[in-house]
């Protein structure tokens, strides 16, 4: 699928050190995602956040990159060098928040492949996409945002449209779509996972809302 496997995400290694660059060059392909799902006043900001936390991780790793090698590496330098105001700042706290924006990404895609859908409109992904907000971003969220995101599910593109808007416009055979789809999910899922288990293990995961 044009988009998502622009640039793959390396395989996770056996000691789960993510490596920075790669992981970077891996993401910078995944904020215009958001312009496939339509409705601009709820996606834009989401794909502006994407955008902008993966722009102060690099700026953190290219002011020393041998400091800055594995993102585990960024956590525990930064825990260090901020003291009391870890984890709520620097790229610890921008990574925070891309990860859910991943896993916003990760979880729709997944439920796609997966065949969920509302039986009387198949072609709808509201289904989907209230699941990957629900999981990913919901309890973060005040009641406001909470209220558009819900909304918004009633203006996303059909399966079809988002299929082919993640092809880049190209028609798709729906089956070949999910087959990317799902060499997408096998290498960005155990990556994500192991971000998720890095903030917990460090004591790193906020819970306060935007």
């Amino acid at each position: 699928m044009a988009l998502l496997l622009e640039h793959e995400f390396k395989a996770l290694p056996a000691d789960k050190q993510i490596e920075t660059e790669p992981f970077l060059e891996a993401v910078a392909h995944l904020p215009p995602f958001f312009d496939c799902l339509g409705s601009p006043i709820v996606y834009s900001p989401v794909k502006a956040d994407l955008s902008g936390n993966i722009k102060k991780i690099r700026a953190v790793y290219e002011s020393n990159p041998a400091k800055f090698k594995t993102l585990q590496n960024i956590l525990e330098v930064e825990k260090e060098m901020h003291g009391s105001a870890w984890p709520k700042t620097g790229a610890t706290l921008a990574l925070l928040w891309l990860k859910r924006g991943l896993k916003f990404i990760q979880v729709l895609l997944q439920s796609i492949s997966d065949g969920e859908r509302d039986e009387a409109n198949p072609n709808h992904i509201r289904v989907n996409a209230m699941k990957a907000y629900e999981i990913a971003l919901k309890k973060y969220h005040g009641w406001m945002l909470q209220k558009l995101f819900t909304g918004s599910v009633y203006a996303l593109p059909y399966k079809s449209d988002l299929l082919k808007a993640l092809e880049k416009g190209k028609e798709v055979n729906e089956e070949e779509s999910l087959e990317k789809i799902h060499q997408f999910l096998a290498k960005a899922t155990p990556i994500l996972d192991a971000i998720y288990d890095m903030y917990i293990k460090m004591n790193a995961e906020l819970n306060y809302k935007a």
